[in-house]
């Protein structure tokens, strides 16, 4: 069917516009009559369905947040289990949503349930708004006829992964500022401030002690070749990124980082809470096991465990359970390993995984706490130690020149 590109107002004197499929002008024209659209303006588009789902209605308003999804679908699920039919709770949804791409989402979402699609459907054509472990938990919902105990679940998971980021970002943001701040400073005083205090000494026929020769000389450097120096900074920088953009560059960097002292646990331990709390949500909304490692793989975050992810699921589709593979891997922590097992035994491994994350988030928010609370003195120190260094290097050649004098 053709598609149609409209722009009217509603009865409430609401300007709205949008994209829908008809069967012609005259169909086009009814549909919106009937949803209370006095149209303005409206014509035939040129555009495949595929492109109205994906980068047209998506691509150029803005992003979908986490904490907006998580509203909107405990929303959803609280009108559904009120006894709302699913196109009404739609609809309320869509009037109260304010972010504008979520917006158009779930607007696009409910007219193609409107047309017959099921919820599932309709979502796994926009695949920039809804993630496929958002699809598939629904998918599992509406098969088990548990749709709004799902969406519960999932805002619960989406609401718990907003708040982790939040408090990462609030830890992780005065010590940003701070070396920013420093480094800023730092680049300013050598590029514009220092060469005009030291240029005194170039002049000067003495000897100067190590200290200053080495501070002129950095001075020098910097002041001269700023602009080769930033240059060099942002080619490496992109050249980096380039690096880890391919699979080879991106598996590497990954294994590096588990790698690292301190940082590497952390790491390690952000990842298998990932993959333990969704997995855990996954099976608890009755997605299928081997479903569920698909999606989960692709978000922990880590090439190196995503691929020991890959090899646990193969080896569950002979036969295994899911802790032996994960015991041989070697990369995930003994604590989960027995956690799994005593799940898989129990047949409560979704609790024990939801715990096990649980524990994991705890202990990576005490330990980024102490890591911060140790950062700040330390950006402190090292901006301590670079001033007394000018302050020293400065001083020595003036001390010299007016004990020559007297």
């Amino acid at each position: 069917m053709p598609l149609f590109e409209y722009k009217g107002v509603t009865a409430a004197g609401k300007k709205v516009s949008g994209v829908f499929d008809a069967e012609g002008l005259k169909s086009a024209k009814s549909k919106l009559r009937k949803e209370g659209v006095v149209v303005l303006d409206i014509h035939e588009g040129g555009r495949t369905a595929a492109v109205r789902r994906g980068e047209v209605r998506f691509g150029a308003g803005g992003r979908v947040r986490v904490r907006d999804l998580a509203n909107a679908t405990r929303q959803l699920a609280t009108l559904i289990s009120s006894g709302l039919p699913l196109i009404e709770g739609l609809n309320v949804v869509v009037e109260q949503e304010e972010n504008a791409a979520l917006k158009r989402a779930l607007s696009s979402a409910r007219d193609d349930v409107r047309e017959g699609s099921s919820l599932a459907e309709a979502l796994r054509a926009n695949t920039k708004a809804f993630s496929s472990l958002y699809v598939n938990m629904v998918s599992a919902g509406e098969a088990s006829g548990t749709l709004e105990i799902t969406l519960d679940r999932l805002a619960d998971f989406l609401e718990e992964q907003s708040r982790f980021r939040s408090r990462m970002a609030s830890a992780l943001a005065y010590p940003a500022f701070m070396t920013i701040i420093g480094v800023g400073v730092l680049f300013f005083l050598f590029s514009f401030v220092l060469p005009r205090v030291v240029g005194m000494f170039e002049d000067s026929k003495q000897q100067l002690p190590f200290i200053t020769t080495l501070l002129l000389f950095v001075v020098n450097l910097v002041s001269s070749w700023w602009w080769a120096i930033l240059a060099l900074l942002g080619g490496a920088g992109y050249g980096l990124k380039r690096y880890i953009g391919t699979a080879e560059g991106k598996e590497k960097m990954d294994s590096l980082f588990l790698q690292l002292p301190i940082f590497g646990s952390l790491i390690r331990m952000i990842a298998v809470s990932r993959f333990t709390r969704t997995l855990g949500t996954l099976l608890q909304s009755g997605v299928p096991t081997l479903a569920a490692f698909d999606i989960v793989k692709s978000v922990v975050g880590n090439t190196v465990l995503a691929n020991a992810i890959h090899k646990a699921r193969e080896n569950v589709r002979e036969g295994e359970s899911i802790a032996d593979p994960l015991r041989r891997s070697g990369l995930f922590p003994p604590v989960v390993v027995q956690m799994v097992s005593v799940g898989e035994k129990s047949g409560e491994l979704e609790k024990m995984l939801l715990k096990v994350s649980d524990s994991f988030d705890r202990t990576v928010e005490a330990r980024i706490a102490a890591l911060m609370a140790l950062l700040e003195p330390s950006i402190i120190l090292v901006m301590g130690v670079v001033v007394g260094f000018i302050v020293i290097a400065i001083l020595l050649p003036i001390l010299e020149m007016s004990s020559g004098v007297r």
